[in-house]
C-alpha cells in the first residue's frame, strides 16, 4: 500500500512539475553537449577557425551563474521582505515612503552604472556584480511585499489578536503565508531579471555565462554570442516556469 501511495505521489509530482523538469534538462543537454552542435554554428561562422567556446565548460559557468544569481537574489529577498515588513508595523509606517524610493532608485541606475562605480571601490570580479544585481532586483520584491502585506484584510489580523495571537505570531503564522503568493511573485521577477542582467558580470572579471557573449562580442563571433545566451534563456524559462508552479501550489 505505501509502495502504491509513493508511485501515486511521484506520479502527481511529476505531472506538476513537467515543464520545469523539460526546461532543466534541455538546460543541462545543451551545457554538456555543446561541443556535439558544432557543425550548426559552423553555420553561423563558416569562417571562423573556432566556433565552439573553450576556455571553461559550460557546467562550470552554469554553477558560476547560478550562484551569483542565488546569492544577489537572497540577499535581495531578504532584504526587500525585511524592508516591507518593518515599514508596514506602526513603528515605521513614517518611513515607507523613503523605502519605496529607494527600491524604485535601484531600477533608474542601469546595471552597467552600477558596475563602473562599485569596480573602483570592490575591485574585479564577483562582488560587484552581487551588489549590481541586489540593487537591480530590489524593486519588484519590495513593491509586491508590500502589496501583499497591505492587502491582508485588517480583520483577519483583529481575529488572529483576538485568539491570543502576539505580534509576532500573527506575522509569522497569518500575514507572511497570506501574502505569500504575491511576495512570491515579485521574487519570480527579481530572479528572472537578474538571471539575464548576471551576464554583465563577465565584463569586470565574473566568470559565469557572460564570458561566451562577452568574447563573441570583443572577437566578432556570433557563434559564441548564441552559445551563451542559450544556457541563459534555458535557465530563466527553468526558473519561471518552476515560480510559476510554486505559485500555483501556493494559491
Amino acid at each position: 500500500m505505501s509502495e502504491r501511495a509513493l508511485a501515486f505521489g511521484l506520479a502527481a509530482a511529476l505531472r506538476h512539475w513537467w515543464l520545469p523538469l523539460v526546461w532543466l534538462g534541455l538546460l543541462l543537454l545543451a551545457s554538456l553537449g555543446m561541443a556535439e552542435l558544432e557543425a550548426g554554428f559552423r553555420w553561423l561562422e563558416p569562417d571562423s577557425r573556432e566556433v565552439i567556446y573553450r576556455r571553461t565548460d559550460f557546467l562550470t559557468l552554469l554553477g558560476r551563474h547560478l550562484l551569483v544569481v542565488g546569492v544577489a537574489s537572497l540577499l535581495a529577498g531578504l532584504a526587500g521582505v525585511g524592508a516591507a515588513v518593518l515599514v508596514t508595523r506602526p513603528f515605521g509606517r513614517d518611513f515607507l515612503p523613503l523605502v519605496a524610493q529607494l527600491a524604485s532608485m535601484g531600477q533608474t541606475f542601469p546595471p552597467v552604472a552600477v558596475l563602473a562605480l562599485a569596480v573602483p571601490v570592490l575591485g574585479f570580479g564577483t562582488l560587484p556584480i552581487i551588489v549590481a544585481l541586489v540593487l537591480y532586483g530590489l524593486l519588484p520584491i519590495v513593491r509586491n511585499s508590500l502589496a501583499g502585506l497591505q492587502g491582508i484584510d485588517p480583520a483577519v489580523q483583529e481575529a488572529a489578536r483576538g485568539m491570543g495571537m502576539s505580534k509576532g505570531q500573527v506575522l509569522r503564522q497569518v500575514e507572511l503565508p497570506l501574502a505569500a503568493p504575491v511576495i512570491l511573485a515579485g521574487v519570480r521577477t527579481s530572479v528572472t531579471i537578474n538571471i539575464a542582467t548576471a551576464a554583465l558580470g563577465a565584463t569586470v572579471g565574473a566568470s559565469n555565462l557572460g564570458d561566451p557573449i562577452i568574447s563573441g562580442i570583443v572577437n566578432g563571433n556570433t557563434a559564441y554570442i548564441v552559445q551563451g545566451a542559450l544556457p541563459i534563456g534555458l535557465l530563466a524559462l527553468t526558473a519561471d516556469s518552476a515560480f510559476e508552479r510554486l505559485l500555483r501550489h501556493l494559491r
